[in-house]
């Protein structure tokens, strides 16, 4: 049962919601005009958004409430069943309850006759979550990909049809639970981002760095939207409440130029302090790289493919000598996932320090949450290299510092003393192209390295500016 539970869950994207999160984090906001809006759920399942609301209606008004105020939707039959009993709990009788919620599918099909209802709509839901790469490899779900053609193209989510049909039906508020990727995903979101936000505000979002659902780990948020008067093609602004290990507050700010990406500081970062004349660089030393160099020169490298007892593999691999020396003289790595420790969070790692080998090797394919060797051309020296690894992770740590991580992706929840991320190797790309080395004297270098050392970054980030101004004006 559970097997099929799984599979319909995955088959409909649907996620439930329990009634806590309505009393908990909905409730409270909306209760002071509920007699102003019909109240529209069109993902609907029990009806757990939704329902709470008739506890705070006195009871001898439910009846004419619920005829006025609510319509409900879901695409199972048997989840419209569920909603018709627990209407018929809070008194309601069965054939109105029939009448205010439908069997309807409203991803291909809006119910377009609310707008002309007595009251505007206020959509509360949870839609579903069906990211467009799964379905298209799913032959249960790509009865889907018709949604996503046309003027949806590029839109990669079921999540994003609610909410493009939301916005094409002018819906002037609403609530979705939705992945937190709406705000913090890169290409994922761009095209929703850039369609949706210039004509809907967030007025309050509850951003989750916990489970909240049984059987995903999917991280979400709460966003409630309110549209625009008229277009805004400019920054949106607002409070968010984000809650993990801890709650607090924090302000964002999406900018348009960044696709309304939050955590745009990184990008701003990496526009400001990017050289003319970067370190090349490129991941990974892969089996057929090996292949291609045989020789004598025996060299102790760690297999990123097998992890046993708690470590990494150790293998002997042998190699021609100018192989053996590329291999050898580059000495790091860079860990894209938080252990959860704080010794262990992303950023760059000694090789040798780390594993006690010379060489970190991809012996079947490449992920990328596993050890990854650097290689640079032209190579860089051990102190060069070193600096690098300071720079770079002095640099990672500012501006997770100034963004609470919110560049980064939630990776796993953990019982540790932070929220484990994951760091794109595109990201640390961009922070190595602001490694000034190629544009510093000795003198420079020395005062460079005496910042790092020190752990200066305002000094540092005004050095970094004088550098780039000194180039461009060369």
């Amino acid at each position: 049962m559970d097997k099929m539970e799984s599979k319909k869950r995955r088959k409909f994207g649907q996620h439930f919601t329990t009634v806590s999160i309505c009393e908990e984090f909905i409730l409270p906001y909306i209760k002071d005009s509920l007699y102003d809006y019909i109240w529209v759920d069109l993902f609907a399942g029990e009806g757990n958004l939704i329902f709470p609301i008739l506890n705070l209606i006195p009871e001898q008004e439910r009846i004419s409430f619920f005829e006025s105020h609510i319509y409900l939707f879901d695409i199972q039959p048997e989840w419209t069943e569920k909603s018709i009993q627990n209407a018929q709990k809070y008194g309601i009788p069965e054939k109105l309850a029939r009448q205010k919620i439908q069997t309807r599918d409203c991803l291909s099909n809006y119910p377009q006759f609310l707008r002309n209802l007595e009251y505007p709509v206020y959509h509360v839901t949870n839609p579903p979550y069906l990211y467009l790469g799964y379905i298209v490899k799913t032959a249960e779900t790509q009865k889907y990909l018709p949604l996503f053609t046309n003027e949806n193209r590029g839109l990669q989510d079921l999540y994003q049809i609610a909410l493009i049909n939301d916005l094409r039906n002018a819906i002037d508020q609403m609530i979705y639970i939705i992945p937190s990727n709406f705000i913090f995903g890169n290409s994922v979101s761009n095209k929703i981002r850039d369609e949706f936000l210039p004509y809907y505000s967030i007025s309050r979002s509850f951003i989750f760095e916990k489970q909240i659902f049984k059987h995903t780990g999917t991280n979400v948020m709460i966003n409630f939207f309110q549209r625009n008067l008229n277009p805004q093609y400019s920054t949106v602004e607002f409070q968010g409440i984000k809650i993990g290990k801890e709650q607090k507050e924090n302000r964002y700010l999406l900018e348009p130029q960044y696709h309304y990406k939050a955590g745009s500081e990184f990008e701003t970062f990496i526009t400001n302090f990017k050289v003319k004349n970067p370190v090349i660089m490129k991941y990974y030393l892969k089996q057929h790289d090996v292949d291609e160099h045989p020789g004598k020169n025996e060299i102790k490298v760690i297999d990123a493919n097998n992890f046993e007892k708690s470590e990494y593999v150790l293998l002997t691999i042998f190699v021609d000598s100018k192989f053996a020396n590329e291999i050898q003289s580059n000495l790091l790595w860079i860990r894209t996932v938080d252990t959860g420790t704080l010794d262990g969070r992303a950023g760059l790692y000694s090789i040798k320090g780390s594993f006690n080998a010379s060489g970190i090797l991809v012996t079947k394919a490449t992920y990328r949450t596993h050890p990854i060797q650097i290689f640079f051309s032209p190579p860089l020296s051990k102190a060069e290299q070193r600096l690098l690894q300071n720079y770079f992770n002095l640099t990672l740590e500012y501006l997770r510092s100034i963004t609470d991580s919110e560049f980064m992706t939630t990776y796993k929840y953990s019982s540790g003393p932070y929220t484990r991320k994951y760091f794109g190797l595109s990201q640390a790309k961009k922070i190595i192209a602001t490694f000034p080395l190629n544009h510093l004297d000795d003198s420079e270098k020395n005062y460079f390295s005496k910042l790092i050392y020190n752990k200066d970054v305002t000094q540092l980030l005004e050095f970094l500016k004088t550098v780039k101004n000194k180039w461009k004006s060369s």
